[in-house]
């Protein structure tokens, strides 16, 4: 038979919750302060809510280096003998929740009731000194040394509000610095409407001036502009800021704030994105860069909704639909001002492009919105500078050459007789870069050392059987294909390219690229070599227009066979060999060289 179940309730480890709680909660002991004042916000507030206006309301900080000690007083609703028990030392339950749950809880900022828990995180000992607005004649004194255990006393009344006095542990006493405190403020709680003093009410807030998106509408540019640029410099850990891009709300994207460009200068894999995010005025994240697109390696932001979950520790955000649909909102905000700045700030965006030029290259190709802003500014790596596309295009008559080895080699000679600036294509995005320009602008790109970027600079050119024949028994070496076309200038007689396709199918061949390749890329790799021919790693165009080439074709004696030598040694000299495709003995090169032309200088004199 089965025994009757019992209804049973679930027992708690007060001590080891405390300790998990209290300890692994939040991540560092600066969440302490915020804690706190954030709780003392929150008693104003309460007070406004159920008592009307509060005179002169205040919440101040008395850090005290020598006594080791923090105190944060408020002039808040206080505590009556029975809150303190119910709300104050029962973890998880907060006034707070109350509110909100009768629905008077605009502008509150406590959720869960586990922020008090932090003081016990940085102290020895916590006491708490609270009077009532409800009971002012009245004063209770909190006393807890773990947050397991208290003693609750009357006390003597004090002026309506609280005090809470942390005796710090040996490891935390940096907060009793009063500079720390004051930084730790102006970061925190820097968008707290109430004002924070550190040290006494007679010293100016820390939490002012309001932030810029608060400022009045009537408020000079120039001024609006300095205090933008102060703000961001508060959160911008490495950078000083170039200008500031306002964050505006929709519908859809509750959400204020403040972006801006960083004075760094970056490369297109940098990620510099700092973004901080406030939820009812205080900071709940300094480093929710995933806000911001990917390709904005050089912004930063601050940005303030309410809409927004933060996490029980409010040290990060939830990940809904509303995240998603504010980071969708900073996208565009971003897009849109920088694409104003070029009109409103001239000099600034001068900068921006200098200093993230390749970041921007980036940028454009993963928004259609930032290429049409960028895609006849940026400049790109060529043989002859970074020019812009524009540029290069109407150098080299509608066509973008692309260059896809690492180093200089026919290219670089070729083109630079011609004055044709050839864009280095292993530099980040630049390939992609001019595809895309080439699919917007009609352009055309030529991918040089593959083989059909060589047909279209190299055309084939029709020659007699007997003439192919001799120039490759001249010119031609194996794996190498003797190619007869024509090409300016005249002057240069022959060009070796290298094959880069069939290079890469050697290469991925290759028994120790297994090693080096994961099995899924190594995959998709050969799918695409499998449709190389890899017989021929490089080709050698003849140039028929040369005078030096009809000589080797019209006749055959000594020294058309020196010239020859001469002719493949210089083609060889030519080859970029730090890519590592076409080999070359260059010593070989040298001593053929030195041979044909000794040869062509005739026998030696007698003396």
């Amino acid at each position: 038979m089965n025994s009757p179940s019992e209804l049973m309730t679930t027992r708690v480890d007060l001590p080891g919750l405390m300790r998990v709680l209290g300890h692994n909660l939040y991540s560092t002991p600066s969440v302490a302060l915020r804690e706190l004042v954030q709780n003392a916000h929150d008693s104003i507030q309460r007070r406004r809510i159920e008592a009307g206006d509060v005179d002169a309301p205040a919440i101040i900080v008395r850090p005290d280096p020598v006594a080791g000690t923090l105190a944060i007083e408020d002039t808040g609703a206080g505590l009556t003998r029975d809150e303190v028990v119910r709300y104050l030392a029962t973890v998880g339950s907060g006034y707070t929740g109350r509110l909100r749950r009768e629905g008077r809880g605009d502008g509150l900022i406590g959720q869960f009731g586990l922020g008090f828990l932090s003081a016990f995180f940085v102290s020895t000992r916590v006491e708490v000194h609270t009077t009532s607005y409800q009971t002012p004649d009245e004063g209770w004194r909190f006393v807890s040394t773990g947050g397991e255990r208290y003693t609750l006393a009357a006390a003597e009344a004090r002026p309506i509000g609280s005090r809470v006095l942390l005796h710090l542990s040996d490891g935390f006493r940096p907060l009793a610095d009063p500079e720390v405190c004051t930084s730790l403020l102006r970061r925190y709680c820097c968008l707290l409407r109430e004002p924070i003093h550190v040290g006494a009410v007679g010293d100016d807030p820390v939490n002012r001036p309001p932030p810029p998106w608060r400022l009045d509408d009537d408020l000079p540019d120039v001024r609006r502009t300095r205090l933008a640029l102060d703000f961001a410099r508060r959160f911008e850990r490495r950078f000083d800021p170039i200008c500031t891009l306002p964050v505006e709300p929709t519908d859809d994207a509750p959400v204020r704030g403040l972006l801006w460009v960083q004075d760094g200068a970056t490369f297109g894999t940098s990620d510099n994105r700092n973004v901080s995010v406030f939820v009812r005025g205080m900071l709940v994240s300094d480093d929710a860069r995933e806000l911001l697109p990917a390709w904005a390696g050089f912004c930063g932001g601050v940005i303030e909704s309410d809409a927004l979950v933060p996490t029980a520790s409010r040290e990060d955000l939830q990940k809904d639909a509303t995240y998603d649909a504010i980071a969708a909102r900073l996208r565009t905000c971003l897009v849109e001002h920088l694409a104003a700045l070029p009109r409103t700030a001239p000099a600034a965006w001068r900068r921006i492009l200098t200093r993230h030029n390749e970041a921007l290259i980036g940028a454009a190709l993963a928004d259609s919105r930032m290429f049409d802003l960028l895609a006849d500014q940026l400049k790109l790596p060529t043989s002859e500078g970074e020019l812009t596309v524009p540029v290069i295009a109407r150098r080299s008559k509608g066509r973008l050459h692309v260059s896809l080895g690492e180093g200089s080699g026919y290219e670089e000679v070729l083109f630079r007789a011609m004055q044709v600036p050839v864009v280095s294509g292993v530099r980040y995005g630049a390939l992609p870069f001019c595809q895309r320009h080439a699919e917007r602008g009609g352009l055309t790109v030529v991918r040089l050392g593959t083989r059909t970027g060589d047909a279209a600079m190299f055309a084939p050119a029709e020659i007699e059987p007997e003439a192919r024949a001799r120039l490759e028994a001249l010119l031609g070496r194996d794996d190498q294909q003797v190619v007869p076309t024509r090409f300016v200038p005249a002057e240069l007689p022959v060009v070796l390219v290298p094959d880069r396709e069939a290079a890469l199918k050697r290469r991925i061949e290759q028994d120790e690229a297994d090693k080096r390749i994961s099995s899924a890329i190594l995959g998709l790799a050969r799918m695409y070599t499998q449709r190389i021919d890899g017989a021929t790693i490089s080709r050698l165009y003849v140039n028929l227009d040369s005078p030096i080439i009809r000589r080797l074709v019209e006749r055959d004696g000594p020294s058309e066979r020196a010239a020859a030598t001469v002719v493949r040694a210089l083609a060889d000299l030519m080859t970029d060999r730090r890519e590592g495709l076409i080999d070359v003995d260059t010593g070989a090169a040298f001593r053929g060289l030195s041979a044909a032309l000794v040869a062509l200088m005739g026998p030696e004199e007698a003396a």
